[in-house]
């Protein structure tokens, strides 16, 4: 059960920070030098649904607010409110350099009903080595982390809440792991606004 939820996470977490990205997709503002023949209208096409919209029962995250980096957001996974704050990496590095990756983010969800609170997810972009374990550095203190598929989540759950009060007040959050291939990736992420964010998941998830 505990799998199914993380899957059901790492989705709804790709999904947040897909559709906002499409919804900002405006057409330009600045009219044409010459007006353009109107196209025969053809029916409207169904958008197709994010793949956490299917695990979610069909419920789209629902942007709460954006903090900095941080967006927080609700949904809801089978009549289960979820709220979480989210953000991509500010840089990223591999070595060998270049190598291609699916896009990375770290988040961190609550989930009234199972009594959970901040507990922090990672994704990489590649399935991690297997057996591996990866680590996130914040300020001073690096916490180990174990590893999953492309998911990684803090290795002892005793320092879950330690790890979230020192992202509140670092700077950056560093996340080093290591690819199925070999592959060595830093991953950095800014924690401006992470405080706010999930002040405001707190209060939607009470």
């Amino acid at each position: 059960m505990q799998r199914q939820w993380r899957l059901c996470l790492l989705l709804l977490g790709a999904a947040a920070l897909a559709w906002p990205a499409h919804a900002q997709q405006q057409p330009p503002t600045t009219a044409p030098a010459k007006p353009a023949p109107k196209p025969v209208p053809k029916p409207p096409a169904a958008k197709p649904p994010a793949p956490a919209a299917v695990v979610a029962g069909g419920a789209q995250p629902k942007l709460l607010g954006q903090y900095g980096t941080w967006g927080a957001y609700t949904a809801s996974q089978g009549g289960k409110k979820v709220c979480f704050a989210i953000a991509k990496p500010t840089s990223s590095e591999t070595n060998p350099p270049n190598r291609p990756r699916n896009p990375a983010y770290m988040f961190i969800s609550t989930r009234p009903t199972d009594k959970v609170t901040n507990e922090v997810s990672i994704v990489v972009g590649y399935p991690f080595k297997p057996g591996s374990d990866a680590g996130a550095q914040i300020g001073k203190t690096t916490f180990a982390l174990y590893t999953q598929q492309d998911g990684a989540w803090i290795k002892n759950s005793a320092e879950e809440a330690h790890m979230v009060d020192l992202m509140r007040t670092a700077d950056t959050a560093v996340v080093r792991g290591v690819s199925v291939k070999g592959t060595e990736s830093t991953d950095t992420y800014s924690l401006k606004g992470i405080a706010q964010a999930l002040e405001r998941t707190a209060q939607e998830c009470k």
